[in-house]
C-alpha cells in the first residue's frame, strides 16, 4: 500500500508540472519559440514637440528590454537577425513638465514622462505580432535637479515599460 502512495504521488507532482506546458513561473508563454532578439532601440525623442534628447537612454533601455526578457523566460538572447521573437522600436519622448503649482505659482512637483514605440514579431506565431505606444513617468520634487534624480527616475519608468512589453507580448492573458 505504502508503493501504490508513493507511485500516486510522483504521478500526480508529474502531472502537475507537465500540465504548465510552455508557461513558466513568471508567466510567459514563449509557445514554441527558442530566441529573442532585441533592435537597438533608436532616441527619436527630440523629434516629439516639447521633448528632449537624453543621451545614453537609447543603449540603456535596450539593455534592460533585453535583461526583462532572458530574467523571466529560459529564451536564449540572438542577435544574427533570426530570433523568433523580435523586439525592435524607438524612444519616442523623454518630457519633463510641472506637475503640481504652490501658492507662489511656482512648481511644487515636475514630472519625467518616457514614450517607447515598440514593434513586436513573433516569427512563430504570426497573429501574435503588434506595434504599441508604452509609456509611463517619474513624479520629483521641484527644487531638486533631474541629474539628481536621473537614475532612480529612469530605473522606475525602465522596469514599468520593460514590464508592460513583456506582459503585452508574452503573458497571453
Amino acid at each position: 500500500m505504502l508503493g501504490f502512495k508513493k507511485l500516486l504521488l510522483v504521478l500526480l507532482a508529474t502531472t502537475g508540472l507537465n500540465s504548465c506546458g510552455v508557461y513558466n513561473f513568471t508567466g510567459g508563454d514563449v509557445g514554441t519559440a527558442k530566441t529573442f532578439q532585441v533592435n537597438y532601440f533608436q532616441n527619436y525623442a527630440s523629434q516629439s514637440p516639447g521633448s528632449i534628447f537624453e543621451p545614453g537612454m537609447d543603449r540603456d533601455f535596450t539593455l534592460e528590454l533585453q535583461d526583462r526578457i532572458q530574467n523571466q523566460t529560459s529564451l536564449d538572447l540572438v542577435n544574427n537577425g533570426s530570433g523568433d521573437l523580435l523586439y525592435e522600436g524607438e524612444i519616442v519622448e523623454y518630457r519633463i513638465s510641472p506637475m503640481s503649482a504652490t501658492a507662489q505659482q511656482t512648481a511644487a512637483q515636475n514630472r519625467l514622462s518616457i514614450a517607447i514605440n515598440v514593434r513586436f514579431t513573433n516569427n512563430t506565431k504570426e497573429d501574435s505580432d503588434f506595434e504599441q505606444r508604452f509609456s509611463f513617468f517619474y513624479d520629483y520634487d521641484a527644487s531638486a535637479q533631474l541629474s539628481s534624480v536621473k537614475t532612480e527616475a529612469h530605473e522606475v519608468i525602465f522596469e514599468r515599460i520593460t514590464q508592460d512589453i513583456f506582459n503585452a507580448s508574452l503573458a497571453d492573458w
